[in-house]
């Protein structure tokens, strides 16, 4: 199983369109990269998890999911950081490869000697934008592929159904 943990605020301040929701209102940009990150955790069946800390949002530590992704907001006087070392330590084993998604370099070394891997803002919103055109790519194929027909007919017959539909005949 491949778990990803991501600092909810560090990949906020980082991504251009978070950053401008952010500035107009945190809650959305919040809520725009819990969305963003449910789509990631469909389309590559990992699992995710986005640690928000309490710099934003005051009160006891709460776990709750939305989109089918847990969301963390720590405990009032915790950082992410320490919430995610916490995780990691928690998650990380023989058959759980761990990620975390921050451009924090202090977290990235501390959660690498804890044995999980570092994936950084840039290279996880890459990982996203080749995602999306996959997913274009698919659907286009998807669409431009015409239905086989369960019952062999010839040329001549499929002529005449096709002039049938289109009410030609």
């Amino acid at each position: 199983m491949v778990v990803l943990v991501v600092d909810g605020y560090n990949i906020i301040g980082d991504w251009e369109e978070l950053k401008k929701l952010k500035e107009k209102d945190i809650g959305q940009a919040r809520d725009r990269l819990i969305e963003v990150m449910a789509e990631y955790q469909a389309y590559s069946g990992h699992k995710v998890i986005i640690v928000f800390d309490a710099y934003y949002v005051r009160g006891m530590e709460s776990k709750l999911k939305q989109f089918k992704v847990d969301v963390i907001y720590t405990k009032e006087k915790e950082t992410a950081d320490e919430c995610i070392e916490r995780l990691v330590k928690k998650i990380k084993n023989i058959k759980t490869q761990v990620y975390v998604a921050t451009s924090d370099y202090a977290e990235q070394r501390t959660v690498f000697g804890q044995g999980a891997l570092r994936k950084s803002a840039r290279e996880l919103f890459i990982e996203l934008e080749n995602i999306g055109r996959e997913i274009e790519e698919n659907v286009e194929e998807h669409k431009n592929k015409k239905p086989v027909s369960k019952i062999a007919l010839d040329k001549e017959v499929l002529e005449k159904f096709e002039k049938m539909r289109r009410g030609e005949l």
